[in-house]
């Protein structure tokens, strides 16, 4: 699932593409992608394109005064595409695509979405915080406001909650996915089930700097890349997560995972658990 790095540098990388350009047509090849009907897709046709922006994991294409936002879920990508077919899309099910933007110029943006379980969303608004997924987005660990005092706050709030699902909750972080969330727990070395108002003064100070150096790096290896390299870019840096069975980069011991019905975790024992396993409750049940 792309993540803040990711949608950052993307939005970074449309921007540079779309600046100036004009959006001749939308085709949408998939229905259930969009989820509005006013204005409807097609006022998009004509706008003139301002700016491609970020709010957490959802992208913003600015056009004229309207707003194409998207989420691009677990599967779903922006690939560009220096010549799009002349021939509109057919809608299908079984196509990856979702949605295609043509440019004045026949360039354009082929929305696409891998697998079975479509869950890519588009928004025409005429503001982003018509998008209920933004308006309730928590605050950005990168901008300035993100203080270790707030924080503390947000941890403190949240109660016994565990930090996993707390750093990756959108209306609590923005932007933070399963992928940074091991990545952020693993630079800490903080189990990812440890409760989120047990931290002291010293291991606060250290999550907060793991958030802002993890993320802040990803999105500096990220900057000024194509989005067909920022996928490669993302796995080949990543410390634990995805590493399940592989040797931790920091101690050399061997990556774990906990399954859940739909996700997973991945985590060095020696460096996050004090060299203790996690409970895997799907295992468990296997075994039994």
């Amino acid at each position: 699932m792309p993540e803040l790095p990711e949608v950052e540098a993307l939005a970074l990388d449309l921007k540079g593409r779309l600046d100036g350009h004009a959006i001749a047509k939308i085709h949408i090849a998939a229905f259930s992608a969009l989820k509005t009907f006013d204005p409807p897709l097609s006022a998009l046709e004509g706008t003139l394109v301002d700016d491609v922006s970020r709010h957490g994991k959802f992208l913003d294409i600015e056009a004229s005064g309207l707003h194409l936002v998207l989420h691009l879920a677990r599967a779903g990508w922006v690939r560009w595409r220096d010549e799009v077919p002349t021939i509109p899309p057919k809608p299908s099910t079984k196509s990856t695509l979702a949605l295609r933007v043509v440019l004045d110029d026949q360039s354009g943006l082929d929305i696409t979405e891998a697998g079975t379980r479509k869950s890519l969303a588009a928004y025409v608004v005429r503001d982003p915080q018509d998008v209920r997924g933004i308006a309730s987005l928590g605050p950005d660990p990168l901008t300035d406001d993100f203080t270790i005092e707030r924080l503390q706050e947000i941890l403190e709030k949240e109660g016994r909650k565990q930090l996993k699902g707390v750093l990756r909750h959108q209306g609590t972080i923005a932007g933070i996915g399963n992928a940074y969330s091991d990545e952020i727990l693993h630079a800490a070395r903080m189990s990812p089930f440890k409760p989120s108002n047990s931290l002291t003064d010293d291991e606060l100070a250290t999550l907060y700097a793991a958030v802002r150096d993890t993320l802040g790096a990803a999105v500096e290896r990220s900057r000024g890349l194509h989005a067909s390299e920022l996928k490669g870019e993302k796995k080949s840096n990543l410390a634990v997560h995805g590493r399940a069975g592989q040797t931790c980069p920091v101690c050399g011991d061997t990556v774990l995972e906990v399954s859940f019905a739909d996700s997973s975790l991945q985590y060095c024992p020696t460096c996050q658990t004090g060299g203790k396993p996690l409970a895997d409750r799907r295992m468990s049940k296997l075994l039994k």
